[in-house]
């Protein structure tokens, strides 16, 4: 049986270890470029595919369920179970966490948790890998800002030290397994939804434009909806709690990234389970979280308090929009 430990609270931390530990391989380097590349000149072809042809019922079903998946796979378990331990899961759901984030193709769970971490510890200070405030408040040094946020980190060659930030996961035999399987889960996010939608439609053209679609342009606009969590979520929107950054909270996110958009509260507190509090503020997130939870899936979940709220509301500063 593995045993469950919280992860570290990297945000006091301090110490001699490092924050980074050597760069990824020229070979690691070119894969991310295509992973990020090729899904994103996917979503360019994707308007003239779906104007009267190569889009069919089969394909806007496969791409609601592999993006749900995936993006609940990293919402909340990436996210909110393995980076902050905002609840525990048992090892049947936390396996399947794991495996479902990795569907995202946004990293393995390892690195995107070590990264996240790393995020909160230095949030949009020096050591952030993708704050937008790195270069400056003007607009040119925003301009820079933004797409080094948004897409331009991924580039850099520099890896997040896992001893530092990530020592559970490492010593987490089932997670290691998940980790180590990375390879293959990414060839059956791709080729999975190619061979049902060639299996129901009983044509390769079937398979093809699930793969397009439920392949493809899903894992593009996943990225892109996540990557706009890090890059518009602090730069515009309003930020009602108090926090040590300029994280806001993006209501027209909230569908598409689950709840994740509310990010000025998560920030205020990063280990509360729900992150959209406030009266209409859609978080689908926490609604599987409290799922998970009736269903005995998911004990000591951290939820909101008034109290807490309350006291983050009050301790708000003004902040630089």
């Amino acid at each position: 049986m593995t045993l469950e430990a919280a992860p570290p609270d990297t945000s006091t931390r301090s110490g001699p270890a490092p924050i980074t530990d050597g760069r990824r391989p020229p070979g690691a380097a070119f894969l991310v470029a295509v992973f990020v590349i090729v899904p994103t000149l996917a979503l360019f072809a994707a308007v003239p595919l779906a104007w009267g042809w190569g889009l069919g019922w089969v394909d806007v079903a496969l791409f609601a369920v592999f993006y749900a998946v995936s993006g609940l796979g990293v919402t909340v378990g990436y996210h909110r179970y393995f980076t902050h331990g905002s609840f525990k899961a048992k090892r049947p759901l936390r396996i399947a966490l794991a495996i479902a984030g990795s569907i995202s193709l946004q990293g393995s769970v390892l690195d995107w948790v070590g990264d996240h971490r790393r995020h909160h510890a230095f949030s949009d200070k020096e050591g952030d890998p993708h704050s937008p405030w790195l270069y400056g408040t003007g607009a040119k040094a925003l301009v820079k800002g933004f797409w080094h946020s948004h897409l331009g980190w991924i580039f850099n060659r520099d890896l997040t030290n896992m001893k530092r930030f990530a020592p559970d996961l490492l010593e987490d035999r089932d997670i290691m397994k998940v980790e180590k399987a990375f390879p293959l889960i990414v060839v059956f996010s791709l080729a999975g939804p190619a061979l049902i939608g060639g299996l129901v439609t009983m044509s390769w053209w079937g398979a093809f434009t699930a793969f397009f679609w439920a392949g493809l342009i899903r894992v593009a606009v996943l990225h892109h909806v996540t990557w706009s969590i890090n890059s518009i979520c602090h730069i515009w929107g309003e930020r009602p709690f108090a926090s040590r950054d300029k994280s806001a909270n993006v209501w027209w996110l909230a569908v598409l990234s689950f709840g994740e958009s509310w990010h000025n509260l998560h920030h205020a507190d990063p280990t509360c389970a729900r992150h959209g509090v406030k009266k209409g503020q859609i978080d689908i997130s926490a609604v599987v979280i409290r799922g998970f939870e009736k269903a005995g899936w998911a004990t000591n979940v951290r939820w909101p308090t008034t109290r807490r709220l309350e006291r983050l509301a009050a301790k708000k500063q003004p902040a630089a929009a």
